[in-house]
């Protein structure tokens, strides 16, 4: 890969997508990342455009062609699942590196395309799985060979429901909303099954494929009732044997709930995360059973956005690791799909 950058080793960021997550949590986090400056913002919508762009005085279209020809180094695609091919393929055959929100891409085949055409073009693809680069997470990945080959591990994701509202209006600045564009959106979440599994399970699925393991075989039913839906499952790792068990339930009417707990033949590694609005870090405790001894760490850098797009201009600019990157994306794509078709099969065993 060639490293790009504009003065003094800095990456021109070029955003992509102006909804709400690129409003609470992309655009801040471009304003404080060290190495990384906002050059320039692009939405379908004028009305989100406009105040945007006013707003962080870069600036602003409506095309992606005009703002690829704006003095940038990388593109981030914060839009949703269903145009993730198209935007990241348009910035890539543009010769941009890109940091796409998470899921890579809406299916598997369209993943792999992405995956693919990074390679051929000889650029960095990120995937914007930003729990990665929370550092209580971090924390617990370099812990894990100390409590050896996994036996079992569990891993849930359990979204509050009726305290989310007001939680979001404490921590969110004031967002800019086009109506237009909320009604379109609300026609393609009609399949809410569909929906909610692929935005929170690219979450969790890459979290256990990072933190517990590789997984070979999935088994998974999912249950409704309303407008609420869990999904239970069981993988098979495929490294050691063990078992993982994860939950996702979108919603829970209680507090937010997510975390690990991954046990070894040495020791055990538990896991304890926030909302991610918070930009708290997870609170990480290693038991080591050979001595007796328990470690719970504590952090000061916590905002994970913030540290991804760090990590991301760090690969760009240096060459340094992408985590997760274009090949992961595709795997977390693959776990999402492969327990959609166990749970339509009754839970039969879908090998990944």
């Amino acid at each position: 890969m060639t490293p790009a950058g504009g003065p003094a080793g800095e990456l021109r960021l070029g955003v992509v997508g102006l909804g709400r997550i690129s409003q609470v949590a992309h655009l801040p986090a471009a304003t404080k990342a060290d190495r990384v400056r906002l050059v320039a913002v692009c939405d379908a919508s004028p009305t989100l455009v406009e105040s945007v762009a006013r707003h962080y005085e870069v600036p602003g279209f409506t095309e992606m062609g005009k703002l690829l020809h704006e003095d940038l180094d990388a593109v981030l695609v914060a839009t949703p699942d269903r145009s993730h091919l198209a935007l990241a393929a348009t910035a890539l055959e543009a010769g941009k590196p890109v940091l796409v929100e998470k899921p890579l891409a809406d299916d598997v085949a369209g993943a792999e395309k992405l995956a693919q055409l990074a390679a051929d073009q000889g650029l960095t693809l990120q995937v914007g799985a930003m729990k990665r680069h929370d550092p209580g997470i971090e924390y617990a990945k370099r812990s894990l060979p100390r409590i050896g080959p996994i036996i079992t591990a569990q891993a849930w994701y359990r979204v509050m429901s009726a305290l989310r509202p007001p939680t979001e209006a404490t921590l969110f600045p004031r967002t800019v909303v086009d109506p237009a564009v909320r009604e379109v959106e609300a026609t393609f979440k009609t399949d809410r099954e569909r929906y909610l599994l692929s935005t929170h399970g690219a979450h969790v699925f890459d979290g256990i494929r990072h933190l517990i393991g590789e997984v070979a075989t999935v088994r998974a039913a999912v249950a409704h009732v309303g407008k609420d839906f869990s999904w239970h499952g069981t993988g098979r790792l495929a490294e050691s044997g063990g078992l993982a068990s994860f939950e996702i339930s979108a919603n829970v009417h209680a507090k937010w709930a997510e975390g690990f707990d991954v046990y070894g033949e040495s020791g055990h590694l538990r896991v304890r995360s926030f909302f991610p609005f918070f930009r708290r870090a997870s609170e990480v405790s290693l038991f080591i059973e050979g001595d007796a001894t328990t470690t719970s760490p504590s952090f000061g850098d916590t905002d994970p956005y913030e540290r991804q797009l760090e990590a991301f201009a760090r690969a760009v600019l240096d060459g340094g690791p992408v985590s997760p990157n274009a090949d992961e994306g595709v795997s977390a794509v693959r776990f999402i799909e492969a327990v959609r078709a166990s749970a339509a099969r009754g839970g039969t065993e879908v090998h990944i």
